[in-house]
């Protein structure tokens, strides 16, 4: 029987790539508007893989939510950034486990997804996926609190 190997440094941990200066500048500029969503939606529309963009969209989707289908809004926004991330990592060497940390300023574009797809799972009654999205949260980052 070969040894397993293990590694004296735990699971390794995934950065994501630096947010482009430039579309931080756009996101904020985009956010201060009149009109925050259609702004940031605009931009994300530009650049679909933008994970910054697409948790703001989540965001500013929440707090305007008044009923069920503004909720349904910000969760589907939500999930876009979370599966975009997905692949993110992945182009960036994650192969389905080992640590994606809030402490990376790079990372917090698909970490904001994860956790707003899990608040408004909550909300919307989606008790599993929200348990799920908690999970994967701890996984990524031990240190995560909600």
């Amino acid at each position: 029987m070969a040894d397993v190997g293990f590694s004296s440094s735990g699971p390794p941990n995934t950065v994501l790539p630096d947010l482009s200066p430039e579309l931080a500048e756009r996101l904020v500029a985009a956010s201060a508007s009149q009109r925050p969503r259609n702004g940031v939606a605009a931009l994300v529309a530009e650049e679909p893989t933008f994970l910054e963009g697409w948790a703001k969209l989540g965001e500013l989707s929440e707090e305007a939510a008044y009923d069920d289908r503004g909720n349904v809004e910000a969760y589907a926004y939500f999930r876009i950034g979370y599966h975009r991330g997905l692949d993110a990592l992945r182009k960036n060497g994650w192969r389905g486990s080992g640590y994606v940390r809030w402490e990376h300023p790079s990372n917090l574009g698909f970490l904001r997804c994860l956790d707003g797809l899990r608040k408004m799972a909550e909300v919307i009654g989606e008790t599993h996926e929200a348990e799920r999205c908690s999970e994967f949260l701890s996984q990524l980052d031990p240190t995560w609190k909600p």
